[in-house]
């Protein structure tokens, strides 16, 4: 028993050994007030979220929903002598069926009359987990409310989601990204457009957060 306990201690500190010498993210500063971050993307995953708080344990704000093939990030123009905490984390869970939005010409965003149908809607509870295809919102529409609007609806069929993503890629763009977070159950909500996606395809995704990765810390110098 002695000797399998030595084993066992002798196998955890190697691997402890072996994730301090080959961390999944990393961080340098690549001048007094810009940090850029590398990470080795998990495979699978619909992509990582890069995220960073000012303590270790602190809340920590979403920087970015990166592509599924991205493993690097660059944030700039910080706060001078300021500490940084950054970690990233995988999400995974099925996409919709896609839909194909041309909006009309034209960049004025009108007044809303009336109840405001940008505001998220929740109507769902679906029964399905987030791990089966069939999770994946049904039913996707979209309505064009004029010519930078777009009411999404779908129907929710996932059961333990973080929340969902509309996810766009506009015409010419090689990859999705993400357009809006939103919460768990939610089944409506009104995208304002940006100025490359007046021809767009879209989709939705329930999604769940996977485990954080390792952090990686910096300070900033004077500007």
């Amino acid at each position: 028993m002695i000797r399998r306990s030595a084993v066992v201690l002798l196998l955890f500190l190697a691997a402890c050994g072996q994730e301090q010498q080959d961390p999944v993210l990393k961080s340098e500063l690549t001048s007094p007030v810009d940090v850029t971050l590398h990470w080795r993307p998990e495979a699978g995953s619909a992509g990582q979220v890069v995220e960073y708080a000012n303590t270790r344990d602190g809340d920590y704000t979403i920087l970015e929903f990166a592509t599924p093939a991205k493993n690097t990030y660059e944030h700039p123009d910080l706060i001078p002598e300021t500490e940084f905490y950054y970690r990233v984390r995988p999400y995974t869970g099925p996409a919709s069926v896609t839909v194909d939005v041309t909006l009309p010409p034209g960049d004025e965003v009108p007044e809303i009359e009336g109840p405001d149908w940008t505001a998220p809607v929740k109507t769902g509870g679906g029964g399905t987990p987030v791990a089966s295809p069939e999770a994946a919102a049904a039913d996707l529409k979209a309505e064009v409310k004029h010519a930078n609007g777009i009411l999404f609806t779908w129907q929710d069929r996932a059961s333990d989601e973080d929340g969902y993503l509309i996810e766009v890629r506009p015409a010419g763009a090689a990859d999705y990204r993400v357009a809006v977070q939103l919460d768990p159950d939610t089944t409506s909500y009104g995208v304002i457009t940006l100025p490359d996606e007046k021809t767009a395809t879209y989709r939705v995704r329930a999604f769940r957060f996977g485990s954080p990765s390792n952090l990686t810390h910096q300070t900033t110098g004077k500007a």
